[in-house]
């Protein structure tokens, strides 16, 4: 059955109304706090439609209406309004993020910024190796045989090794096998690096080869084929602050899961910057997470994705609100990353 107009704006007032009252909704609290232009009895009328086809419930007995998760999907995709970010909003993610001092710092900065501002858990992915390239490779000599390996992504992100090399090697050579590293990789997506670490070696003098396969080895393996990937996450205590309808009477289910990283990886999802993925209640895939919802979205400089950021809460939630703050949010470490 497809719902006429009057129903639908039923359903985003209760939607709404429950989400800035955690109460349920009855007939007669509609009529008073919107303008539908009916009757309390047709409004009533409109709620049994409503629920008859999954879009509300009745928690209890004697009791209003709440949105169910189909009634949250349909809010979403047709009757939300998207609610623009203040410019004083706008101003003061820009000004706080701005203040960051290093890659650590913007994660940080961004995962406490979401917390708070969408009254959520917030989910920060710092930026994948796998999708980021080399802007610059360093080798520090600490010995005659040890050197530090230190790259330094596009993004920002840092990665260091000491390395043991095989036999003593002068200072001067150091500083040749750092400008022949960076000739060959600078510019290059990691993903694509393997092999052009390994030609180097063929590509030095006889008497460096040595030396350029403990290096490529040591690049290879932990810093071009490593999967492991970093999660930041705030504002946990924010689940307290439901009613007793949110999370179905029990946080520690999604508390345990939020100790997973491979689960807060899965919730971002296969993100990207121009799709926003919003996951509704059952439409979660981990169990723990049913009686949540998740808005999560990608971020990187210019065109290029580098990881994913978003929130989690009660399906209860403020979706217009939250959709605009993850994409603001987004956007401006986007630009961040990009102009760093």
């Amino acid at each position: 059955m497809s719902l006429d107009d009057r129903k639908l704006d039923v359903l985003r007032a209760i939607v709404e109304d429950y989400v800035a009252t955690q109460e349920p909704v009855g007939s007669k609290a509609l009529v008073e706090r919107h303008q539908l232009g009916v009757s309390p009895a047709t409004v009533r009328n409109d709620m049994a439609v409503l629920e008859e086809e999954g879009y509300i419930r009745q928690p209890h007995t004697s009791a209003g209406r709440v949105p169910t998760d189909r009634g949250y999907r349909l809010f979403v995709d047709r009757l939300s309004r998207v609610k623009p970010l203040s410019p004083a909003e706008r101003r003061a993610i820009e000004r706080f993020l701005a203040g960051a001092l290093d890659l650590d710092d913007v994660v940080h900065r961004t995962v406490r910024l979401l917390a708070q501002l969408t009254r959520q858990v917030a989910v920060v992915q710092y930026p994948s190796l796998s999708r980021s390239s080399v802007r610059h490779l360093e080798l520090v000599p600490i010995s005659t045989t040890r050197v530090m390996l230190v790259m330094i992504a596009d993004t920002g992100r840092v990665e260091q090794r000491l390395v043991e090399l095989p036999a003593p090697v002068p200072v001067d050579a150091v500083t040749d096998l750092r400008r022949l590293l960076n000739e060959k990789l600078v510019g290059k997506r990691l993903s694509d690096a393997p092999p052009l670490v390994q030609a180097l070696v063929e590509e030095v003098a006889p008497d460096a080869r040595n030396t350029m396969a403990t290096l490529a080895t040591v690049l290879l393996e932990t810093l071009v084929e490593r999967h492991d990937e970093r999660i930041a996450l705030a504002g946990r205590a924010n689940l307290t602050r439901g009613g007793l309808l949110d999370f179905q009477g029990s946080l520690r289910p999604i508390l345990e899961a939020l100790e997973e990283e491979v689960i807060l990886l899965k919730l971002l999802g296969e993100v990207d910057a121009d799709t926003l993925l919003i996951r509704i209640g059952d439409e979660n895939e981990i169990d723990n997470l049913r009686s949540t919802s998740v808005v999560s979205t990608g971020y990187g400089p210019g065109a290029t994705i580098v990881g994913g950021l978003g929130v989690l809460g009660p399906t209860r939630m403020d979706y217009p609100g939250t959709i605009a703050t993850v994409r603001a949010v987004a956007r401006y470490v986007g630009d961040l990353l990009g102009n760093n």
